[in-house]
């Protein structure tokens, strides 16, 4: 194993760099969100719409309360990112779901995030695997909920 140190890391260093590189990524998405004229919440509410989502979902998943999440969403729906529809199973239950449009932009916010895919450049293939691997190890611990 490469690196500067001699002993294995503690898990207070590990979570420091996680921590640094989670807020350094929030960041470049947050900018590459503003030059498409989102809010950095806005753009994650898009980037949750891999299919339908109830509002409540939303509130959930973006931690905020769900009069927030009625704000973000009317904001994208103007802009065509989004629609409302009514849940097939329950009518009186409202979905999101992104449009064409809103998929698009998610998905130029996500190409244009030069500082993360810079960093991520100066690994070669072998090395974005095995990070992979260790992260997605480490997700499920990650998402859970207290």
């Amino acid at each position: 194993m490469t690196g500067t140190h001699s002993q294995p890391p503690t898990k207070a260093q590990l979570l420091e760099l996680v921590a640094a590189l989670g807020t350094a990524q929030w960041q470049d998405f947050a900018a590459a969100a503003a030059r498409h004229g989102l809010t950095s919440v806005q753009a994650k509410l898009l980037a949750q719409l891999k299919g339908p989502v109830p509002m409540r979902g939303l509130a959930t998943l973006l931690v905020c309360d769900a009069s927030n999440v009625t704000g973000i969403v009317d904001r994208l729906e103007a802009r065509g990112l989004v629609r409302r529809e009514p849940d097939p199973a329950d009518r009186r239950v409202k979905n999101v779901v992104a449009t064409e449009e809103g998929h698009e932009t998610i998905r130029r916010v996500r190409a244009e995030m030069q500082a993360t895919h810079s960093a991520l450049d100066a690994l070669d293939e072998e090395e974005r695997t095995v990070l992979y691997g260790l992260l997605e190890r480490l997700r499920p611990g990650m998402e859970r909920r207290a």
